[in-house]
């Protein structure tokens, strides 16, 4: 195991912040963070060697890798907690505008729901799904809920 690795490790095991999901989330992070490091050339690298050009080269790497928003934010705030743990804070800027990273799209407005036609419904060969979605149609239920329906007890 790489030193870095290691230590960012230790780092996560001694500094127990948020829910058990969101410590192994920021662990996993770490760890990928780490590997690209290395990878990008940045050799022997310590937990407390972490300078804005590391920053801006992982933040320059991600968005060639045309990721999302949202995506490289979440992996710059464990950016931001390694930073704290370590007393550099300002070793990463304080707002993503700084790094040219746009603002998250949130899409609640658009609805994600299928038409069900005929020809779908001939399809399915199970006839029990095809109630089941029938039902679905019929009361804008969803898939859930539909199959929990028991026509027998309904009665």
């Amino acid at each position: 195991m790489r030193d870095l690795n290691y230590e960012l490790k230790q780092l996560c095991l001694r500094n127990r912040d948020g829910s058990y999901a969101t410590q192994y989330a920021r662990e996993r992070i770490l760890t990928m963070i780490a590997n690209q490091l290395h990878e990008m050339g940045f050799r022997d690298m310590r937990a407390a060697s972490l300078k804005p050009k590391h920053v801006e080269r992982l933040v320059e790497r991600w968005k060639a890798e045309t990721l999302s928003a949202g995506t490289i934010k979440n992996r710059m705030t464990e950016l931001r907690w390694w930073a704290e743990k370590i007393g550099k804070q300002n070793v990463v800027a304080r707002d993503n505008d700084h790094y040219g990273i746009a603002k998250r799209k949130y899409v609640t407005n658009v609805s994600q729901s299928r038409e069900l036609t005929a020809g779908d419904l001939a399809k399915v060969t199970d006839p029990y799904t095809a109630l089941s979605l029938k039902l679905q149609a019929a009361f804008g239920l969803r898939r859930e809920e539909s199959i929990k329906i028991r026509p027998h007890w309904a009665d």
